[in-house]
């Protein structure tokens, strides 16, 4: 926390983003993502999923979130762990929607998108239910915790930010080409899914999260340009960060991409953190330390260890020295806290424990 306020710790905060269930199974012999962070002497910071409404959950219960006016009925062409196929038929008093999803034990993703058509838009608008946070199950994993890390929470929705949401429900290149063609249409959007996040929010409030986790990959660089991120994420981004900021919540915007372009556009949408801070190698598109130059002490930043060609693939000495550099580069001044960029899937444990004695060696 103190890294995420920006300031000096007694020693590099060292965590992962989100331990997979894929990971804990094959490699730590299913102990719980809490359990692994001590083993490997990391500091926790467990994701809580629960109400959130996450699609590309491994184990989602697409129905929890249904209403007599919005019916997700799903057939299961395979249930095999390794090729899950699911066909989806979302029913409303005006009409159906579809979707389709595949998955493998590590994780899900679309195969045919929900929304096909404009008046799609309009259903999504009037039926599409909101959770509302249930607290009760959060403070027990929250006393779990302790001291021994953060909690970490999500925005309601496939994706935690508008653009990144509407990138699950739309294909992206559509959405995209969507933004020249009839702009009105994709503001029109954006408002909608804002005001059903907002309505979430309400519900958190005295809720025991430390960190809430906004954004998503779709409003990378890497995949838009900063002027469309300007229009059409920023705006949306700034108001619901307001709306957490006023429940006196911490928030660390994703970018599970590129930074470059739009370093300005995440300082002004008031997030207090910036992740992962993803490396050229790893496909981002500038150095964690070329952020860092940029941004100063005006947002702390999570990330930027290379989870494929550092963390699984890389010796002792690499992992080591790219722990030390991005310290000495990123972390100089605090306000930093050293993670992965993503997810892991096939790393060695020991390396883990590597990443984490090298970085409990960098004190301040």
């Amino acid at each position: 926390m103190c890294a995420i306020n920006g300031e000096k710790p007694d020693r590099l905060p060292v965590t992962v983003h989100q331990w997979q269930g894929y990971h804990l199974d094959t490699y730590m012999n299913g102990i719980t993502p809490l359990e692994a962070f001590k083993h490997v002497g990391m500091d926790a910071a467990i994701q809580y999923f629960a109400d959130m409404g996450q699609f590309w959950l491994v184990d989602a219960d697409f129905a929890k979130f249904s209403t007599a006016e919005w019916k997700d009925e799903a057939v299961i062409l395979n249930n095999h762990p390794d090729n899950r196929v699911y066909h989806h038929t979302i029913k409303t008093p005006e009409g159906n929607l579809t979707y389709k999803s595949a998955g493998n034990r590590k994780t899900t993703w679309i195969t045919e998108y929900l929304i096909k058509k404009d008046e799609d838009i309009d259903l999504i608008r009037k039926y599409m239910p909101v959770p509302m946070l249930d607290q009760k199950p959060l403070e027990k994993v929250y006393d779990e915790v302790s001291d021994s890390g953060i909690v970490r929470g999500f925005v309601w929705g496939d994706q935690a930010g508008c653009w990144q949401h509407a990138a699950c429900l739309m294909d992206i290149n559509e959405l995209i080409i969507k933004t020249m063609t009839n702009p009105y249409r994709v503001h029109e959007l954006m408002e909608i899914l804002l005001e059903k996040k907002l309505q979430f929010i309400e519900s958190m409030k005295g809720a025991k999260f430390d960190l809430i986790e906004t954004g998503g990959g779709s409003a990378s660089s890497t995949l838009v340009s900063p002027d469309l991120h300007k229009e059409f994420c920023l705006p949306y981004d700034k108001r619901m960060h307001d709306a957490l900021h006023n429940l006196g919540f911490k928030i660390t915007y994703h970018t599970c991409g590129g930074t470059y372009g739009i370093e300005e556009h995440i300082i002004a949408n008031g997030a207090d953190c910036s992740e992962t801070l993803a490396p050229v190698s790893i496909g981002g598109n500038q150095e964690p330390w070329e952020m860092k130059e940029k941004v100063g002490n005006r947002i702390s930043l999570i990330g930027g260890i290379d989870q494929f060609n550092v963390l699984t693939d890389g010796t002792p000495d690499k992992i080591r020295n790219m722990v030390r550099t991005l310290f000495e580069k990123v972390g100089y001044d605090g306000g930093y806290i050293c993670a992965c960029s993503d997810h892991f899937f096939e790393t060695p444990v020991q390396n883990i424990k590597i990443m984490a004695e090298a970085a409990r060696e960098c004190k301040y």
